[in-house]
Protein backbone atom coordinates (compact mmCIF):
# COMPACT_ATOMS: atom_id res chain seq x y z
CA UNK A 1 0.00 0.00 0.00
CA UNK A 2 1.39 3.19 -0.84
CA UNK A 3 1.64 5.83 2.12
CA UNK A 4 1.68 9.73 1.32
CA UNK A 5 2.68 11.42 3.73
CA UNK A 6 2.22 15.84 3.91
CA UNK A 7 3.97 18.22 6.31
CA UNK A 8 5.34 21.84 6.57
CA UNK A 9 2.19 23.33 7.58
CA UNK A 10 1.71 26.39 9.92
CA UNK A 11 0.93 29.31 11.07
CA UNK A 12 2.13 32.42 9.55
CA UNK A 13 1.62 36.13 9.38
CA UNK A 14 -0.28 37.11 5.84
CA UNK A 15 2.22 37.91 3.26
CA UNK A 16 4.43 34.94 4.37
CA UNK A 17 5.71 32.06 2.86
CA UNK A 18 5.31 28.39 3.38
CA UNK A 19 6.68 25.44 1.72
CA UNK A 20 4.64 22.03 1.64
CA UNK A 21 6.27 18.66 1.16
CA UNK A 22 3.92 15.64 -0.15
CA UNK A 23 6.07 12.34 0.79
CA UNK A 24 5.53 8.80 -0.45
CA UNK A 25 6.62 5.68 -0.10
CA UNK A 26 7.54 4.58 -3.79
CA UNK A 27 9.23 6.42 -6.31
CA UNK A 28 6.68 9.28 -7.42
CA UNK A 29 8.17 9.11 -11.06
CA UNK A 30 5.71 5.51 -10.91
CA UNK A 31 2.83 8.37 -10.72
CA UNK A 32 1.84 10.39 -13.68
CA UNK A 33 -0.19 12.89 -11.90
CA UNK A 34 0.32 14.74 -8.58
CA UNK A 35 -1.94 17.50 -7.26
CA UNK A 36 -2.04 19.27 -4.13
CA UNK A 37 -6.08 20.07 -2.69
CA UNK A 38 -7.08 22.09 0.11
CA UNK A 39 -10.12 22.39 2.47
CA UNK A 40 -10.75 25.51 3.94
CA UNK A 41 -12.58 25.43 7.35
CA UNK A 42 -16.13 24.81 6.38
CA UNK A 43 -15.89 24.37 2.37
CA UNK A 44 -15.93 22.03 0.03
CA UNK A 45 -11.94 20.19 -0.86
CA UNK A 46 -10.69 22.47 -3.81
CA UNK A 47 -7.98 21.68 -5.87
CA UNK A 48 -5.00 23.85 -5.83
CA UNK A 49 -2.18 22.87 -8.38
CA UNK A 50 -1.27 19.87 -10.68
CA UNK A 51 1.98 18.65 -12.16
CA UNK A 52 2.60 15.38 -14.03
CA UNK A 53 5.20 13.59 -15.53
CA UNK A 54 5.50 14.89 -18.78
CA UNK A 55 6.61 18.54 -16.93
CA UNK A 56 2.77 20.40 -17.45
CA UNK A 57 1.71 21.92 -14.48
CA UNK A 58 -1.36 24.11 -13.99
CA UNK A 59 -2.76 26.03 -11.33
CA UNK A 60 -6.04 27.04 -9.89
CA UNK A 61 -6.85 30.96 -10.47
CA UNK A 62 -6.83 32.15 -6.94
CA UNK A 63 -3.20 31.21 -6.18
CA UNK A 64 -1.70 31.51 -9.64
CA UNK A 65 1.64 33.47 -9.64
CA UNK A 66 2.21 32.41 -5.71
CA UNK A 67 2.35 29.11 -5.48
CA UNK A 68 4.36 26.44 -7.07
CA UNK A 69 4.34 22.65 -7.34
CA UNK A 70 7.92 21.46 -7.13
CA UNK A 71 9.14 17.80 -6.84
CA UNK A 72 12.60 15.83 -6.36
CA UNK A 73 13.01 12.59 -7.66
CA UNK A 74 15.71 11.44 -5.91
CA UNK A 75 13.63 12.48 -2.74
CA UNK A 76 10.33 10.92 -3.82
CA UNK A 77 8.81 14.16 -2.58
CA UNK A 78 6.26 16.69 -4.41
CA UNK A 79 6.69 20.41 -3.01
CA UNK A 80 4.27 23.22 -3.05
CA UNK A 81 5.66 26.75 -2.38
CA UNK A 82 3.67 28.82 -1.09
CA UNK A 83 4.18 32.98 -1.55
CA UNK A 84 2.32 36.08 -0.05
CA UNK A 85 -0.10 34.62 1.56
CA UNK A 86 -3.47 35.66 2.55
CA UNK A 87 -5.85 34.62 4.93
CA UNK A 88 -7.72 32.78 2.76
CA UNK A 89 -5.64 30.21 2.25
CA UNK A 90 -6.23 28.77 5.27
CA UNK A 91 -7.20 25.38 4.88
CA UNK A 92 -6.37 21.84 5.04
CA UNK A 93 -3.66 21.15 2.09
CA UNK A 94 -3.82 17.56 0.73
CA UNK A 95 -1.68 15.68 -1.77
CA UNK A 96 -3.36 12.78 -4.39
CA UNK A 97 -0.59 10.66 -6.36
CA UNK A 98 -2.52 9.26 -9.35
CA UNK A 99 -0.92 6.02 -11.17
CA UNK A 100 -3.36 5.77 -14.51
CA UNK A 101 -2.58 2.07 -15.44
CA UNK A 102 -4.23 0.49 -13.34
CA UNK A 103 -5.90 4.03 -12.14
CA UNK A 104 -5.85 4.13 -8.26
CA UNK A 105 -5.11 7.58 -6.06
CA UNK A 106 -3.14 7.88 -3.02
CA UNK A 107 -4.44 11.24 -0.27
CA UNK A 108 -2.11 11.61 2.19
CA UNK A 109 -3.56 13.02 6.30
CA UNK A 110 -3.34 16.63 5.07
CA UNK A 111 -1.53 19.79 6.99
CA UNK A 112 -3.09 22.72 8.09
CA UNK A 113 -2.27 25.97 7.18
CA UNK A 114 -3.10 29.00 9.45
CA UNK A 115 -2.47 32.77 7.76
CA UNK A 116 -3.17 35.45 9.98
CA UNK A 117 -4.04 38.61 9.11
Amino acid sequence: QVQVVESGGGLVQAGGSLRLSCAASERISSFSVMNWYRQPPGKEREWVAVSTNGGTTSYADSVKGRFTISRDNAKNTVYLQMNSLRPEDTAVYYCKLTTILPRNDYWGQGTQVTVSS
